[in-house]
């Protein structure tokens, strides 16, 4: 049982002057998080559906792609991973929304397959890669399914065609409120999304992998120089967040202006006796919308 007593003096005299905590969903909080080995160990046994004692070393790797030639794009990885049979990880926590997402991923996950190759080297020295992406935003907004992975397969038989590259996706804003499962990755998904230190003890009661990430989110929290390397990150965030819904107002309001500026001149033109093909040729509409604005 976790009591705040297992913490150091350090430990217990910062937690009774300030209640801050990192978040996991802060990519730079979540990049220290994984640091931990043993934190890596208990989170990618439940991605993969194994006991923790099964995955018996990581290690972290630079994660700098190699590129071929100085014209093809740089690939930089957030945490990327190397088990004990050769499979590597990135392993990528990502709160804003990006539209190429998807194809986000295909590229990393590719750059990270080939450059296990160097000139020369047989095939048979690929070994699988996995790509997990950790998202703060809904990706698929058809369901309400939070953890999602991916193979290659057969499109008919379903069967698997190779297990050399894999994809998981955890969407925490998916989480149901309240929800009580036994499975270890939802466990890890509720973690990730904890928002106080309240929160994270409770879960780490559960076990002793999300309770060494609780201990490793307070002794982040409690470096001074960690937790203004944080706090700078979370500003970046949200500025940039701030930047993009005053682009999207300012774009709302830009269309509407341009908007009827360009109905007042399908007027004027209506009005000098202009033809429906005509005026949607010069406002570069099609007939149908000329008519549309006429009505």
């Amino acid at each position: 049982m976790c009591t705040i007593a297992a913490f150091s003096a350090h430990e217990r005299r910062f937690m009774a002057n300030d209640n801050f905590i990192m978040l996991p969903t802060v990519d730079f909080c979540f990049n220290n998080l994984m640091q931990n080995s043993k934190v890596r160990r208990g989170f990618i046994a439940a991605l993969l559906k194994v006991s923790p004692n099964e995955i018996e070393d990581t290690c972290i790797l630079p994660t700098l792609l190699s590129r071929d030639t100085p014209d093809d794009k740089l690939g930089i990885l957030d945490v990327r991973v190397l088990l004990k049979d050769r499979t590597q990880m990135n392993l990528e926590m990502q709160v804003k929304y990006f539209e190429y997402w998807d194809e986000r991923i295909l590229f990393y996950l590719c750059k990270m397959f080939d450059s296990q190759l160097k000139k020369g080297d047989s095939y048979d020295n690929l070994q699988k890669c996995i790509h997990v992406s950790i998202l703060d935003f809904n990706h698929f907004p058809g369901d309400n399914s939070c953890y999602r992975s991916f193979h290659f397969r057969d499109d008919r038989t379903g069967s698997l065609y190779t297990d050399k590259m894999e994809i998981h996706i955890l969407e925490l804003k998916k989480l149901p409120a309240g929800i009580h499962t036994e499975e270890n990755i939802i466990a890890w998904v509720k973690f990730f999304n904890g928002k106080d230190r309240k929160e994270f003890e409770r879960m780490a009661k559960t076990n002793e992998y999300l309770d060494e990430a609780y201990h490793t989110l307070v002794n982040l929290s409690a470096d001074e120089q960690k937790r203004l390397e944080y706090e700078a990150r979370e500003k970046a965030l949200k500025d940039y967040n701030t930047q993009i819904s005053s682009a999207e107002k300012r774009g709302i309001q830009i269309g509407q202006h341009v908007g009827e500026q360009r109905a007042r001149q399908v007027f004027k033109l209506h009005i000098r006796g202009k033809s429906f093909d005509e005026i949607a040729e010069y406002c570069d509409l099609t007939v149908e919308k000329v008519k549309e604005i006429l009505e």
